[in-house]
């Protein structure tokens, strides 16, 4: 069988006019936009990052009525850990204080198969949370999420814990970052951390988080960074950058909440949402897509993008 060939195509920004929290992942030549849809999550197979869209998204998993999750899916992320696909989100039973965070396991071989409820995934203390991602590193898995320290809505931290199977915690939650600095406190109060998305590059994790408040402005990407050394677990283990990574410009605005995927030629790409209007907030978000850099196994961003500024995506040539 002969390779596929690779082209260069031209694309601008913003990709898809309308969306929030934008999950894309590859797997081998395919890609999947994961997003919610209201009472569950859909799955939509998509030629390539820059085509990103929900004409002919799947419907993978609705929830039954009357149940702790029957509400308010939002931020599903999809995994695919031991050869399983699995679909993690936040879910409710209409009441916001009772935001946790759930389990989905594809029946199927394929991500747009249908998914059955694997259960709620917490640690001990079960508090307030949203936005669960896993790590997958030397061989374990980690969840990181974003969450309260209490039952009050006054700061969103991120924290990790390990994970005994894909759908189980089995340690102690570490909180690993809180809303401390100026530049993550930007927008009023709840101050904010949320939206996590581990990168693995050599033995070097990139935790890549949103801060600030998402309705505002100022919503922007921070980092978290373990260089390999000490104990993934230990918060001191870990070094925060003292400023955003990406964040406004005087043409965009708000840009987070985060994935990473590769094109045909493996570049690295982030995907976002951000607004072309200052001030439009949560409805003014579309879906954004723009090549980062790496130095050794330091992620570099670069500065946002503008609305209908060009840029080349490698792809395989239909």
């Amino acid at each position: 069988m002969s390779e596929k060939t690779i082209i260069k195509r031209t694309f601008t920004n913003p990709v898809y006019p309308h969306g929030a929290d934008p999950w894309v992942i590859r797997d081998g030549d395919s890609y999947y936009y994961c997003y919610s849809a209201g009472n569950g999550v859909n799955v939509n197979k998509i030629e390539s990052p820059d085509k990103i869209t929900t004409d002919g998204g799947v419907k993978v998993y609705t929830a039954p009525k009357d149940t702790e999750y029957s509400h308010e899916y939002s931020a599903p992320e999809l995994h695919k850990i031991g050869g399983r696909w699995y679909i993690y989100v936040a879910a409710d039973d209409g009441d916001n204080y009772r935001h946790r965070m759930y389990v989905l396991g594809c029946t199927g071989e394929n991500p747009t198969d249908k998914y059955e409820m694997l259960g709620k995934i917490t640690d001990k203390t079960d508090k307030w949370a949203i936005d669960g991602t896993v790590l997958q590193y030397n061989g374990e898995c980690y969840f990181i999420w974003s969450g309260w320290e209490g039952d009050e809505n006054v700061a969103q931290n991120i924290y990790i814990a390990h994970m005994s199977d894909p759908h189980t915690i089995d340690s102690d939650r570490v909180m690993l970052s809180c809303p401390d600095m100026e530049w993550e406190q930007l927008g009023g109060m709840p101050h904010i951390n949320e939206g996590p998305v581990a990168l693995v590059k050599g033995k070097t994790v990139h935790i890549i988080y949103s801060a600030s408040g998402s309705w505002s402005d100022y919503y922007c990407l921070g980092k978290l960074t373990f260089s390999g050394e000490g104990d993934i677990l230990d918060k001191n283990s870990w070094k925060k950058a003292d400023a955003p990574v990406f964040s406004k410009t005087d043409k965009t605005f708000g840009p987070g909440h985060c994935s990473f995927t590769t094109d045909a030629e493996d570049r690295t790409w982030v995907v976002y949402h951000a607004n072309t209007v200052s001030g439009s907030g949560w409805r003014g978000r579309h879906v954004w897509i723009q090549p980062v850099e790496w130095a050794g196994e330091d992620i570099v961003f670069p500065k946002t993008a503008s609305a209908g500024e060009e840029l080349e995506i490698a792809v395989w040539e239909k």
